[in-house]
């Protein structure tokens, strides 16, 4: 399977089947970190976290990539290190989640519907693996929103103070992560539309 253009530029809803949950073992939503200033160290905590997860898997690791907005220098961010894991299969849970649970590990997320995705978290440091098969539209999109931001300052920008006022909004209302996320996605598709256009993808 080869990812295409229209893959890339068409963007899936997650909503997963009536009535089943997409958390496992009772976890839900991660709370609403604040949004902070750059930290030069966020790089070294993810080759840090990215040894131990290629130490781990071995082999079974085919592709690690550090994404999300610690990723982007100078960008301000929720201090949790976001990281792209590629696997033969994300559904075959047991070929992977085992051999990271005795590192801090936990999978707290399951949707099987959308790109195969798990949710693993770790709390020290803070971190959300993201799991996918290869091939995978999504984590292509992952890469191509982290390069866009680095090599264009004026989205940057524009995504700091998106990710600024989601933060304000969701804390005043009590909300969660994903809260979050949904505050800043019209900003976030704006600038993926930019992106899209700029590589030849007629988003």
């Amino acid at each position: 399977m080869t990812v295409t253009a229209r893959d890339i530029v068409t963007f899936a809803d997650d909503l997963g089947p009536a009535g089943v949950s997409r958390w496992v073992g009772g976890h839900g939503p991660s709370p609403a970190f604040p949004v902070v200033p750059p930290d030069p160290a966020w790089p070294q905590v993810y080759a840090a976290l990215a040894g131990v997860i290629r130490d781990a898997l071995g082999e079974r690791a085919l592709a690690l990539e550090h994404v999300g907005s610690t990723a982007v220098p100078g960008l301000a961010a929720k201090p949790v290190i976001d990281i792209d894991l590629t696997v033969a299969d994300s559904d075959d849970e047991a070929s992977y989640v085992p051999a990271l649970e005795p590192h801090g590990f936990v999978l707290v997320l399951r949707e099987p519907w959308w790109y195969g995705h798990r949710l693993l978290r770790q709390r020290r440091p803070r971190c959300h693996v993201h799991v996918f098969s290869p091939d995978c539209a999504e984590a292509e999109r992952h890469r191509i929103f982290r390069d866009w931001l680095r090599a264009h300052p004026e989205d940057r920008a524009r995504y700091a103070e998106a990710k600024a006022a989601a933060a304000e909004e969701t804390a005043a209302a009590g909300g969660h992560m994903m809260d979050y996320n949904a505050r800043k996605q019209e900003v976030l598709r704006e600038i993926y539309a930019r992106a899209f256009r700029e590589l030849g993808l007629h988003a």
